[in-house]
């Protein structure tokens, strides 16, 4: 059989087939963070109507099988409108939350019947040649929230509208350490047997805060935050949010619903929320295991920080700097000398991921430091964080009582320029790291005083 010729082009399948392999590696460090970790996840009653509804399903029982521990709420207005209107009884709002009477409850509780055995339905799938062979989930629903009613608003008797006042969090984690999906329905019961409507978007941020989830993610008709110029917001801090909040008539109907609960909810303890458009096919999977996500994601703290260094990021720090070594950007260093400085590092981290690192080498005797190993991730490098870095490397020898840093490069002379360092002679180099100088590298010597 004739072998392909060295310089044939790859075929498209092994193009894909890469692709594919790259993705799961990428996805591992993702996959080990997020075992163990609580999830609540909401969506509204028009996902679960949705064609589509399957694929989320397959997404569900994907992450299930990857240890995490998931918390499924669901939402049912559609269903309810479409009961009322065979009943021919008229829906009522009051500040876009339902009226919800006698009658209407009827309705509501109806509507939840359908909609839970649909999703545990679809969750029982153990079809062969499928997504979901062999998954044989189990699923837990039953009276986790205890509510009371939502009174009177604006003037308007709510009647058995109702507010989330408990959530039994002893009996879902029970249920989540046996291995089960909880599923929850927007409905509340009191101590005297009444049943309550409660709003899916409130429901899931008490959940998730009495829970202290790792994440809240909701379901929405759009991709995500945009800010008054339409740009997308990958990623956005509740203080920034509340900004957006300010002016709600800006933002689409989901938005106004879901960010206030995202906000919330990372005010009170929840890591991370995310807001995702249900149209996208496998959004819970690209937001969740691809660095970029596809939605948009709320914190209560920036994403992006700096922090020193500790022994656990050595291996981040190497996947940073490697590539620049090879390139002959940067000096090698073996992993055993990084273990042994890593106390003079300084990491940009973006959601828990080494994207960036500088060191600082401090010598006292000449009253100067060496700003050292400054490298970002290709994709980060025009976002700032070189300049950070350098930035903080600068205060932490201020802090050392030097007088000056230097810095040796051989292809960025240009940046440093721009910030402040002249070029210097070699003999201007502190005299222990004259001794070290390689002169094969010419690298050149730059200079500012602090």
């Amino acid at each position: 059989m004739p072998s392909r010729p060295p310089d044939a082009q790859p075929s498209a399948k092994s193009a894909t087939m890469h692709a594919f392999v790259q993705w799961i590696r990428a996805a591992a460090p993702y996959v080990h963070a997020f075992r163990g970790k609580t999830f609540v996840i909401a969506f509204g009653g028009e996902v679960v109507a949705d064609d589509s509804f399957l694929g989320v399903i397959h997404d569900l029982n994907l992450l299930h099988s990857l240890g995490i521990r998931l918390v499924v709420i669901h939402g049912m207005r559609p269903q309810v409108e479409t009961i009322l209107a065979q009943q021919n009884i008229e829906s009522r709002y009051q500040g876009g939350l339902r009226i919800t009477d006698a009658e209407t409850m009827d309705c509501v509780l109806e509507a939840a019947g359908q909609v839970r055995s649909r999703i545990e339905a679809l969750l029982s799938l153990g079809i062969q040649n499928s997504p979901m062979a062999g998954a044989r989930n189990r699923v837990s629903s039953g009276n986790y929230i205890t509510a009371k009613p939502l009174g009177v608003v604006d003037g308007v008797d709510m009647q058995l509208t109702g507010e989330t006042r408990r959530v039994d969090t002893q009996a879902i984690q029970q249920r989540l350490d046996d291995g089960d999906i909880v599923l929850i329905s927007p409905l509340g019961y009191s101590p005297t047997g009444e049943i309550f409507n409660l709003a899916l978007e409130e429901s899931a941020m008490q959940v998730s805060v009495r829970l202290q989830a790792h994440k809240l993610i909701f379901l929405m008709d759009t991709d995500g935050v945009r800010n008054s110029r339409r740009q997308f917001l990958s990623d956005l801090s509740t203080k920034d949010a509340e900004v957006l909040l300010e002016r709600p008539e800006k933002l689409p109907p989901d938005v106004r619903h879901y960010l206030p609960c995202a906000v919330r909810a990372c005010d009170n303890g929840v890591k991370r929320a995310h807001l995702l458009s249900r149209h996208m096919d496998g959004a819970l999977l690209l937001e969740l295991f691809t660095r970029d996500g596809v939605g948009t994601m709320v914190s209560s703290t920036p994403l992006a920080h700096l922090r020193s260094a500790t022994i656990d990021d050595v291996g981040g720090i190497i996947a940073i700097i490697e590539p620049l070594e090879v390139a002959g950007v940067l000096v090698r260093r073996s992993r055993e000398r990084l273990e042994a400085e890593i106390e003079r590092f300084v990491i940009a981290e973006y959601d828990n991921q080494v994207i960036g690192c500088a060191a600082l080498y401090a010598f006292p005797k000449e009253g100067v430091g060496e700003l050292a190993a400054l490298a970002v991730d290709p994709d980060f490098r025009r976002e700032g964080y070189g300049e950070a870095l350098m930035r903080e490397i600068e205060a932490r020898a201020r802090k050392l009582k030097l007088g000056a840093l230097f810095v040796l490069t051989t292809r960025t002379s240009g940046w440093f320029l721009e910030r402040g360092y002249k070029l210097v002679a070699i003999s201007d180099l502190p005299q222990e790291k004259r001794a070290l100088y390689n002169y094969q590298r010419k690298s050149l010597v730059y200079r500012k005083e602090l």
